[in-house]
């Protein structure tokens, strides 16, 4: 074989082996600004469900303290209770981005969350109930009932959000 084939092979076999490198490296590099962009989706998806949680537990607690005096103002309860159905509202539609990022394990946590909200508001909403008939015989224990519902709610969302933060893999970040 002469020289010219044998540095025209060599040519070729370095181009190959060049083509071959640059295409493992723009994968690996696509797979991970994928795994980014899913990252960063799914941390917003979090957050943002783990904010309009906290707002509505704010609208809730203003129901509460409404709640509080032997003679409500029913007016002033009443448009407490629907700033907090509006807020309902949004952690729901924010609960949907969540469910669609996943994993099971987060939606899993969501769900704990949801079922721990639901129980405290539906106390909540029999104390109003009870506010707007003039009925004060269960509002001792319900008012404790709520305050342990709401201490559940709590570790329910401390729950997700150390599950949340091991899927982003930020498990050294906790919030207590």
């Amino acid at each position: 074989m002469d020289a010219g084939v044998s540095a025209l092979l060599g040519a070729a076999v370095g181009s190959l082996a060049t083509i071959g490198s640059a295409m493992f490296t723009g994968r690996t590099a696509a797979r991970s600004q994928f795994g980014q962009w899913r990252r960063q989706h799914r941390r917003d998806a979090y957050a943002n469900y783990l904010g309009a949680v906290y707002d509505r537990d704010v609208a809730l607690d203003a129901v509460r303290d409404a709640l509080r005096t032997d003679q409500p103002d029913l007016r002033e309860v009443d448009e407490k209770m629907k700033h907090f159905a509006a807020q309902a509202r949004v952690v729901h539609r924010a609960a949907e981005f969540v469910i669609l990022e996943g994993p099971p394990s987060v939606v899993e946590a969501l769900y704990r969350v949801v079922h721990a909200s639901g129980d405290l508001a539906e106390v909540m909403r029999r104390m109003v109930r009870d506010a707007q008939a003039g009925d004060t015989s269960r509002k001792a224990a319900d008012t404790a009932l709520a305050a342990e519902r709401e201490h559940l709610l709590y570790q329910a969302v401390k729950g997700l959000r150390a599950t949340a933060s091991d899927v982003l893999g930020d498990s050294g970040i906790r919030v207590s």
